[in-house]
């Protein structure tokens, strides 16, 4: 909660994509290995730390829509296409961006969303559906209202169309529905928890071995 109180207390109205994966993994949702740098030298060495291949991002609650402004680089190889990533990064004549996001590149097939929203008459409801670029497209998404039991976690799952991609396909494993079960569990708790916390997104939720893990998120205080 403290990375919540120390955002509120700054008046940010989001927290940025670290903080926000940071704060999911307090609720013990599985996410990125990743670190923030200041500097070309700290983007290489964190890289090597993360192991390659790595993704570079623009930091800060103030980049929400960082695709947009093409503020990512991704499948980074060598220290040298670190270098260069960061350089475009720091120099986008659109952004001012003074610190970068080293993470983990995750390939993944399957990619889902979880979200948090507050209705005014049920209050706080978790969201579950098909994430990526399709989550605006197929507009394949479920609700429910916290708390979640596991049997409404694996409802959800259930309620989608898309359901066959939590299946084993393509040589790849099923989804561990227990793990993505924790998880949107976990997002309803935070809506009972947090007050001030007004939406989460993760999106997308990737599917690594099987195993779920939080690539983006954004959480969006009141």
């Amino acid at each position: 909660m403290k990375i919540i109180e120390e955002a509120l207390k700054k008046g940010d109205k989001t927290l940025s994509e670290n903080e926000s994966k940071l704060f999911l993994a307090e609720y013990g949702i599985p996410i990125t290995k990743e670190i923030v740098v200041s500097n070309m030298d700290e983007a290489v060495k964190a890289s090597g730390e993360i192991g390659y291949p790595v993704v570079l991002k623009a930091s800060g609650s103030s980049f929400a829509h960082k695709t947009e402004l093409n503020l990512i680089e991704l499948d980074l190889r060598t220290d040298r296409e670190v270098r260069e990533a960061f350089k475009r990064l720091t120099g986008n004549p659109d952004a001012a961006v003074n610190k970068v996001l080293v993470q983990q590149m995750v390939k993944g097939d399957r990619e889902l969303v979880v979200g948090l929203t507050r209705d005014p008459q049920f209050g706080p409801c978790v969201m579950f559906g098909l994430g990526g670029i399709f989550t605006e497209i197929m507009e394949d998404v479920t609700f429910r209202v916290a708390p979640l039991s596991r049997w409404d976690a694996n409802d959800m799952m259930e309620d989608i169309r898309a359901k066959k991609i939590l299946g084993a396909f393509r040589g790849k494993p099923a989804v561990d529905r227990d793990m993505l079960a924790d998880i949107l569990i976990a997002v309803g708790k935070i809506g009972l928890d947090c007050d001030a916390v007004k939406e989460i997104d993760i999106n997308p939720l990737k599917i690594l071995d099987g195993k779920p893990i939080a690539v983006d998120a954004l959480v969006v205080l009141v």
